[in-house]
């Protein structure tokens, strides 16, 4: 069985809009867009790239494909982007009837969590899903991510569509991996562990973490 990993850029109050550019999204009229763009460096882009190296599929929503459809396809084939994602299945949900022009590119039937929970049952690398906030809140309603790749970006923008919004359900996570990069980024690496566990803060939680005196 396959993993479903969310990779997602990230603004440190939890905005996943644009990050890409100011016109990537202005719904909601979001005026911030691009915020990623003066701290991604070297060290981002090279781990950006083994990163998607381990895809075998991509999961996108509508708005993510059509901004992917009109730039990696005319990337040279010595891009090592470019080289992953020209090549493996494109999974898209979507409601508009038009064509899926990019190579390799299949349109999701209504039932989207069935479809992908199907996906996820084949041999292969992972399902990876950047971006695609509609789709991911879907995806998280029904339980289907096991792993949030998030690069968290050293900025508030402080409204916009977040990723941890209406369809995130209470689940713990265990901390894979975190990585920091010379522009502030920090690279968490979350696993689906189960259940949400929850306590109570007594007397022996004081007494265990009370600071010596």
């Amino acid at each position: 069985m396959r993993k479903l990993v969310a990779v997602t850029f990230v603004t440190l109050d939890g905005v996943m809009q644009a990050p890409g550019g100011s016109d990537e999204d202005r719904e909601g009229g979001f005026a911030h867009g691009g915020w990623v763009v003066p701290h991604f460096d070297e060290q981002g882009g090279a781990h950006m790239v083994e990163l998607i190296r381990r895809a075998g599929a991509l999961l996108l929503g509508r708005k993510t494909y059509d901004i992917f459809a009109a730039g990696w396809p005319n990337a040279p084939d010595t891009d090592p982007i470019a080289a992953v994602y020209n090549r493996i299945p494109k999974y898209v949900a979507s409601r508009s009837p038009q064509a899926l022009e990019w190579a390799n590119s299949h349109h999701l039937g209504e039932d989207i969590a069935g479809e992908v929970a199907k996906l996820k049952e084949h041999d292969g690398g992972e399902i990876q899903v950047p971006g695609s906030s509609e789709l991911m809140q879907a995806l998280m309603k029904s339980d289907l991510v096991d792993e949030f790749h998030l690069i968290v970006f050293p900025v508030i923008v402080g409204s916009g569509k977040r990723l941890f919004g209406d369809g995130a359900i209470p689940r713990a996570l265990s901390l894979k991996s975190i990585e920091t990069t010379a522009t502030g980024v920090v690279i968490q690496v979350y696993e689906r562990t189960g259940d949400l566990k929850t306590g109570e803060i007594g007397p022996e939680f004081e007494e265990t973490y009370r600071s010596p005196r």
